[in-house]
């Protein structure tokens, strides 16, 4: 059983840095639904439990047997502050922008830097049945722990790019054959009656969190659309308008 003092606990607890996550291509993913996703992905190189936890690991492929690790070792390669005791080590996820992009409904990230928003979008988009999302910018490190695990096992299950100048983004999803739509309050379109562009191959262009999209940004986008308020709330954070505009890509495009 492994401990905290161990060299390969030690040398696995970097890969909370960025920079050493990008240069060996690895990062950690925590607790069973991440574990699971991702051992499903194929992606897990190693797992490590407690003895207490192996009862939380899914079955697991010929030649990968968990490594066992006290709590001290498990919380160092934990960034919760109550770790579940499993955690895997996994390879990098990120695609190539071409293939992020090659799908009927995608989700474009300019700039978003909350790891807790980025998870959450990929997990909206996950669940409207989109086939990709780009993480354009100085958006968040998909492999983040706090990304992996906002997203709830689905960075595991779609497309994901990173990296690149969200105005380069932008054009080549035109060019891969998609309407691009960004959300703005005095939008030329409203989402309550845009089925007939909604229906169409799109990417929608999300900004970040404190300060939306830049303006010239928003400017090639082919509709801003905007989401109606009905009550009194001032607006929508971002991972909620996601949530709201890829499910109405969705119906639109189901015909429903």
């Amino acid at each position: 059983m492994l401990s905290a003092s161990n060299a390969r606990i030690k040398q696995l607890r970097r890969l909370s840095r960025r920079s050493e996550r990008s240069e060996r291509r690895l990062f950690l993913a925590e607790g069973p639904n991440a574990v699971e996703a991702a051992i499903a992905s194929g992606a897990v190189a190693e797992v490590f439990a407690r003895p207490d936890a192996l009862h939380l690991l899914p079955e697991l492929p010929d030649g990968l047997e968990p490594t066992l690790v006290d709590e001290r070792a498990l919380k160092a390669l934990s960034e919760s502050v109550t770790p579940a005791g499993v955690v895997a080590l996994c390879r990098s996820l990120d695609v190539p922008l071409q293939q992020a992009l090659s799908g009927r409904l995608v989700a474009i990230c300019a700039d978003v830097n909350d790891p807790g928003n980025a998870g959450t979008v990929i997990r909206c988009a996950d669940a409207a049945g989109a086939e990709g999302v780009v993480l354009a910018g100085d958006s968040v490190d998909l492999h983040n722990a706090k990304t992996i695990r906002a997203s709830a096992g689905s960075a595991f299950h779609l497309p994901i790019a990173q990296g690149g100048d969200p105005f380069e983004v932008v054009d080549a999803a035109k060019a891969a054959g998609l309407q691009v739509l960004a959300t703005e309050a005095g939008g030329d379109l409203d989402l309550f009656a845009a089925d007939e562009v909604l229906a169409r191959p799109t990417a929608w262009l999300f900004g970040n969190e404190a300060h939306g999209l830049a303006p010239e940004l928003a400017e090639l986008a082919d509709h801003r659309v905007a989401i109606p308020i009905l009550g009194r709330a001032e607006s929508l954070n971002l991972s909620t308008a996601a949530a709201v505009c890829l499910y109405a890509s969705a119906r639109a495009m189901m015909g429903v």
